[in-house]
């Protein structure tokens, strides 16, 4: 569906906000910043900040309700004769179609500023954390719920973790070290392999046959 000319404007807003917010953190910390400082950074008044976060910790985790959705419902809507992993696979592959083309480009100092920010700042820490065990445990729900009396919760589980911890740590592997933004999604896509395939799926390199007599 074609992007309305309003839906841009609070697309771009949005974004200058978080650019905004994230440049402050970068400069004076994450604490020491203030909303209405990224307000006056993203030149918009602070009820205008309010009408797109309801604090400056939601800038890093923007939009994450409509891309927990997208993930949900992709489970939701298993198709016949899918296994679990199967649905899965869809899963993280309709939410990067659907998240991929909202992402601006950046670079990859840009990229890596978000984790350094959430590494270092204890409550950022906090926040992801409980985001992503969130998350994790509404995926681990709905799987149970699409194949009823087939998965039991501790299977369902470890499979959402094994996916969900490889393409978190493959993607921060990327950003840390420096790697582009089409590295990013290729390092994500790198770790849903290895999730699907399992860890004896990675082999070490053939050695070289030693000639000597």
């Amino acid at each position: 569906m074609q992007e309305s000319r309003r839906e841009r404007k609070k697309r771009l807003t949005r974004e200058r906000i978080v650019m905004a917010a994230l440049r402050l953190f970068e400069e004076q910390g994450y604490e020491q910043t203030t909303l209405a400082q990224i307000a006056a950074a993203a030149d918009i008044d602070p009820k205008t900040f309010s009408a797109y976060f309801r604090g400056k910790d939601e800038v890093l985790f923007v939009d994450v309700e409509r891309n927990f959705d997208v993930m949900l419902e992709a489970i939701a809507e298993r198709r016949p004769h899918e296994s679990p992993g199967e649905v899965l696979a869809r899963m993280v592959q309709e939410y990067a179609a659907y998240r991929r083309p909202k992402v601006p480009p950046r670079e990859p100092e840009e990229l890596s500023a978000p984790y350094r920010l959430v590494l270092s700042t204890p409550a950022l820490q906090a926040k992801a954390l409980y985001v992503l065990l969130d998350l994790q445990q509404r995926i681990t729900d709905e799987l149970l719920k699409a194949f009823p009396g087939q998965l039991d919760p501790i299977t369902a589980a470890a499979m959402t973790g094994s996916l969900m911890g490889a393409i978190q740590q493959a993607s921060l592997a990327s950003v840390q070290l420096g790697r582009s933004q089409d590295e990013l999604w290729e390092a994500a896509r790198r770790g849903l392999d290895i999730a699907l395939h399992g860890l004896l799926s990675v082999r070490q390199p053939t050695e070289a046959v030693d000639e000597r007599p």
